[in-house]
């Protein structure tokens, strides 16, 4: 497959890649590349080249399934230092995306410029990586060090019109871009070459002071993770040695990162996202057409989904028991929208236009012509059985009926549905307009179109979406109960709060369990105990303490009390009444308390999540241990460059 072509547009070349599905570097594309400039270099008929590409995106990146492999020659440093030497001018025209490997072809070209959506970054530190083509070295000498720093160590990519404003681009197109570009390249023809970016000064250089504090800012950020730490050290190192030896240590840099242990966890999550929600059973069966979401309950948990939803633009309607709970509802969303109006992620258009797609009711009529309803009510399975079966008399046949249940089991609440086939379970995570992570349950009776549709609304709210099997906790809560056991366990056993969730910051969680908790509300753990109480195994150790707690009235961040207690900035403190009570249970139940280390309580915990981990595999409530990585990151805060607890080893 030729994945290069060079064509003419009168004294202009055209180089177009061809690499489906992102456009990769791959080993065809580098060679394609130096060979159309060796071209275009001995056609005395051509004064500047266009490097486009087809489909949908410009260069996403370079083949990570190149990774582990020999590298085979052109490697893209030499090509880009080869479209950099070309004596006739480059322009990069970008659209879609343009990422990694493919910004840093865009930075050897002499010019670019950018459709109006595209978005331009340097990700690889989410791979454990940094820039391996010179894109710490050369970015800084086109944009401001500040802003370089900012966009490399953070992974995150920034929209055509930011990259204008800081000057990493050249032009923005609204219209055809190749028609942009030609029309660009008239206005250079005449003009010299531009400095290539390798033979410029770097923008705005930081000196010794704000270089300290800019390594330490990162360093926090980074939560252990290493690779955002070594850029911005590459970085300082082009800016202060010199481009010729930041390539060389931005090089090294990148082969040795490339070997290594987080690189490797970060690739597996990387992989496991975009394969884990790929089910066999659902392979070319064509999902309902999606237009009008019903969401059953305005609070914390119905508002998130009805914001995600409209933002994936649907329609919405949420039902409510009373005009005041509907009017707290729309306010709730509209407080959210508010944000992203703020944030600059929507425009006031937009935010006028998804307020108008939105609606609330008192009657479940109204849900007649909504394709699918998400269910977000008290966890009580009297009130869901209510719920369903006003749903199932109300909505159109082919609607699919999901609940949000954190607990409950969905078989038991699709029983007792009219068409129990299109019941499902849509566990999201809060606040669900933000939480990438979903839950798809399977009932026992769902089908293979509800569970289609259901993966295709997902899709659309741009969620990472997770299959599993009907179980108390699905798979996320489950194993979050199993190391919770654990580590009330360590409490009676000589632990105390706060050092079993400095053990877990350390580790690179971004809070403790006790902490999470607290901020979940301890009140919502205390109502599923008590459900659970009757069945409960009596000869099974039970620690009771969340359950003073919430008896002596402290529910977490909320009231100021929980497991800790908060300043009146919010700052969680350690609690001496809190410990005080942790040491009377111990005293109470005969424990002689011991100390534990940072890596035994660490080590308890992942051996709790992998051990429930395991029997989840065994009963095919996971489809693959990847699902387990998957939840355990997105949803409860594992740490990514540790991989998940399932691929995770000590």
């Amino acid at each position: 497959m030729v994945t290069v072509t060079l064509t003419h547009a009168g004294d202009v070349a055209v180089i177009t890649i061809d690499n489906p599905p992102i456009n990769a570097t791959s080993h065809s594309v580098r060679a394609g590349l130096v060979n159309a400039v060796d071209q275009i270099e001995q056609d005395a008929s051509l004064k500047a080249a266009i490097l486009i590409c087809e489909g949908k995106t410009f260069i996403a990146g370079a083949d990570v399934t190149e990774f582990g492999q020999p590298a085979q020659d052109p490697i893209l440093p030499d090509v880009i230092k080869r479209l950099e030497a070309s004596p006739k001018p480059i322009i990069a025209a970008i659209h879609g995306h343009a990422l990694g490997g493919g910004l840093e072809v865009a930075l050897g070209c002499h010019y670019r410029i950018a459709d109006i959506s595209a978005k331009l970054g340097l990700p690889e530190v989410t791979l454990g990586l940094i820039p391996g083509a010179g894109g710490t070295v050369r970015l800084p000498r086109l944009i401001s060090t500040e802003n370089a720093v900012s966009m490399i160590t953070s992974g995150k990519p920034v929209f055509a019109s930011a990259a204008n404003e800081m000057g990493l681009i050249d032009a923005i197109t609204h219209g055809a871009l190749i028609d942009a570009a030609k029309d660009f390249a008239k206005t250079i023809l005449d003009q010299p070459c531009p400095t290539p970016l390798v033979d410029r000064v770097p923008v705005d250089a930081l000196n010794n002071d704000q270089w300290q504090e800019t390594l330490a800012s990162v360093a926090k950020k980074a939560r252990g993770q290493i690779a955002p730490q070594i850029a911005a050290t590459a970085i300082r190192t082009g800016i202060e040695k010199g481009a010729a030896a930041g390539l060389m240590h931005e090089r090294e840099k990148f082969i040795e990162l490339r070997d290594s242990d987080q690189s490797k966890a970060l690739r597996h999550i990387f992989f496991a996202e975009r394969s884990v929600a790929k089910l066999p059973d659902i392979d070319g069966v064509k999902p309902n057409s999606l237009n009008e979401i019903g969401v059953i309950g305005g609070g914390i948990m119905g508002a998130g989904i009805a914001t995600a939803s409209l933002l994936a633009g649907f329609d919405v309607k949420i039902i409510e028991r009373t005009e005041d709970a509907c009017a707290s509802g729309k306010a709730t969303v509209e407080k959210h929208l508010a944000g992203s109006l703020k944030r600059g992620l929507i425009t006031q258009d937009r935010f006028d236009g998804l307020i108008a797609s939105l609606s609330t009711s008192m009657d479940y009529a109204d849900l007649g012509n909504a394709d699918l309803v998400v269910e977000a009510v008290f966890e009580d399975m009297s009130v869901k059985h209510d719920v369903f079966g006003k749903l199932s008399a109300q909505c159109k046949p082919d609607a699919v009926l999901a609940s949000n249940t954190s607990y409950l089991d969905i078989n038991e609440i699709a029983a007792k549905c009219v068409n129990p086939q299109r019941v499902i379970g849509l566990h999201f995570f809060s606040p669900a307009h933000i939480m990438k992570l979903l839950e798809v349950v399977r009932t026992n009776k769902a089908n293979a179109k509800s569970l289609a549709t259901a993966f295709a609304f997902a899709r659309k709210l741009g969620k990472i979406a997770v299959p599993c099997g009907v179980c108390d906790g699905f798979i996320g809560n489950r194993i979050m109960s199993a190391y919770r056991k654990h580590c009330e366990y360590m409490l009676e056993d000589g632990a105390l709060p706060h050092q079993i969730d400095n053990a877990m910051v350390a580790f690179g969680f971004p809070m403790g369990l006790f902490a999470m908790q607290d901020m979940a509300g301890l009140e919502i753990s205390w109502a599923a105990r008590k459900r659970r109480a009757p069945f409960r195994d009596p000869s099974e150790r039970y620690v009771a303490l969340g359950d003073y707690l919430c008896e002596m009235g402290r529910f977490g961040k909320k009231n100021g009390f929980g497991w800790y207690r908060y300043d009146e900035n919010g700052k969680a403190l350690p609690d001496p009444n809190v410990d005080a009570l942790v040491i009377a249970e111990s005293t109470k139940k005969g424990i002689t308390r011991r100390n534990f280390t940072d890596d035994e309580i660490i080590e308890t915990i992942l051996s709790a999540m992998q051990r429930e981990g395991d029997k989840i595999l065994a009963e095919g409530i996971a489809n693959s241990p990847d699902a387990i990585d998957v939840v355990m990151i997105n949803g409860y805060g594992f740490p990514r460059h540790k991989g998940g607890p399932m691929f995770w080893q000590a």
